[in-house]
């Protein structure tokens, strides 16, 4: 059976990994695309800041290809025997191509309000989380630069997480992926 690659795309803290979490307990794979540059940022014994961080990613693009990140998780994708793969926090369309070669790809968007966004994120408590406004929008604007408006442009199906409860979303997004699998 080919593996389901489910794409988790949408701007910083609109739940993405809200999901990815709540769904590794119905078997599924959870690969964090961020945490793949928290890895590699360790291994160049950088500190993860929000700095260091955003200009790693936009590094390994420049260098590597737009793609670059996705190609960083070819070895965690093979070795995974789940059917369903989750791969939250796709970033462009370059991205979901390298994607494709490992497996039948869905992307699923997920939308949230700046504001709600913006608190979820002051309160999820990452090194690399915005604490103000004005990194809030710096973070967006890098988002935005590399393509994930493109990627939540062409997802298969967006949820619009706006007063839903973290269950309702969980569990939304489950039915979702349920729906993909053949």
């Amino acid at each position: 059976m080919t593996k389901l690659i489910v794409c988790l795309t949408g701007m910083p803290g609109a739940g993405k990994s809200t999901i990815a979490e709540g769904l590794k307990v119905k078997g599924y794979t959870v690969i964090n695309m961020g945490n793949t540059i928290r890895e590699e940022a360790k291994n160049r014994n950088l500190e993860p800041t929000r700095d260091n961080l955003g200009n790693l990613m936009l590094e390994l693009r420049e260098k590597n290809g737009p793609g670059a990140v996705a190609e960083l998780v070819k070895l965690q994708i093979d070795s995974s025997t789940a059917d369903v793969i989750l791969i939250d926090g796709v970033r462009s369309n370059d991205e979901i191509k390298v994607l494709r070669k490992f497996g039948d790809v869905k992307l699923l968007a997920i939308h949230a309000s700046t504001d709600a966004r913006f608190n979820f994120l002051q309160k999820r408590g990452r090194l690399d989380d915005p604490q103000t406004k004005e990194h809030f929008e710096e973070r967006d604007n890098r988002e935005l630069n590399v393509g994930i408006n493109n990627s939540i442009a062409l997802s298969d199906y967006i949820i619009s997480n706006i007063g839903l409860t973290k269950d309702q979303l969980i569990e939304t997004a489950f039915k979702i992926i349920q729906s993909w699998i053949k």
